[in-house]
């Protein structure tokens, strides 16, 4: 119980609607085009009223090591651009995959074959899916 009561206080601060030009958006882009992570993808789920976040944005990185480079240069650049640090975050230890919680963005960032596995862009195909050239 305690858990859906997080949610729904959760979902109570996505006031303001984010954009693909929001300093937070570009700032989490930037910084996995900085350590080199690959397919980067932005779901936008605003039209899904299901939907927990605003945005999914997605990259994928061969080794744990290049997969905690690319979080930590997320949570340290959105920290710097935007003052701003995760509601949450998980998968530090395997570094399988490493969820970034920023309410109205979720950032993962995922091995190949853990990517492969969990199809999170086939999950969410109603949302609208944008490339990120490497940068």
């Amino acid at each position: 119980m305690e858990t859906l009561s997080l949610l729904s206080n959760r979902k109570k601060q996505t006031v303001t609607k984010l954009t693909r030009n929001s300093k937070l958006f570009k700032s989490i882009i930037s910084a996995i085009q900085q350590k080199k992570g690959e397919q980067i993808v932005s779901l936008d789920l605003r039209k899904i009223p299901e939907a927990v976040a605003d945005f999914f944005i997605i990259c994928q990185a061969t080794t744990n090591t290049q997969v905690k480079a690319i979080a930590d240069s997320v949570e340290d650049l959105v920290r710097k651009n935007c003052g701003e640090t995760p509601y949450k975050h998980e998968g530090q230890q395997a570094a399988q995959w490493i969820l970034i919680d920023y309410v109205n963005v979720v950032v993962h960032v995922m091995q190949p074959e853990t990517r492969k596995f969990y199809k999170l862009e086939e999950m969410w195909s109603d949302a609208a899916l944008t490339e990120h050239d490497e940068g």
